[in-house]
């Protein structure tokens, strides 16, 4: 009967601690993610200081490593210098084995040179214009499930490009 009693309160303990200890990691991995978009955005100032400070002209992302196609880990890998910052450690749809990157393109950045960019015609503030982010919804254990590089070089998971019609 103690026996039984025991196995019960083990239970109970591992049924309150498995959920925490899944938020922790998840957690731990999108700030991972974040330091990894923090790195690109410092591959793609290297790229913009050889190329006029213009931005480069990608597609948003590619269908499988195969495809012939302009994309940041083909045009950023030579300035990262761990391949490994493609990859999003929450990545469970496996996009960075099949495709090459667990991050996004926003081709609106076409290119436009780093001194006027805009989205659209009136989001100018590169503190919210979005430069790259998660191909998918990767970090069920935040608010926003994406992590987002803007164009002032800082990495967020939180959504900064609504406009408040100033262009600001």
């Amino acid at each position: 009967m103690e026996l039984l009693i025991v196995m019960t309160i083990i239970g109970a303990l591992i049924t309150l601690t498995v959920p925490a200890t899944q938020r922790v990691l998840g957690k731990s991995k999108a700030a991972h993610c974040l330091n990894n978009l923090r790195q690109l955005g410092s591959a793609l100032n290297l790229y913009l200081g050889d190329h006029n400070n213009t931005m480069p002209t990608l597609v948003a992302a590619r269908s499988s490593k195969d495809a012939d196609e302009q994309v940041i880990e083909t045009t950023l890998n030579t300035y990262a210098e761990n391949p490994e910052i493609f990859h999003c450690p929450a990545d469970n749809k496996h996009l960075f084995e099949t495709t090459g990157s667990s991050y996004q393109w926003d081709n609106l950045l076409n290119a436009q040179n780093v001194a006027s960019m805009d989205i659209m015609g009136f989001i100018k503030d590169g503190s919210r214009i979005p430069v790259m982010y998660d191909k998918e919804s990767f970090h069920k254990y935040q608010d926003v499930k994406v992590n987002i590089l803007y164009a002032d070089g800082h990495a967020a998971n939180s959504l900064q490009f609504v406009t408040s019609g100033d262009g600001k």
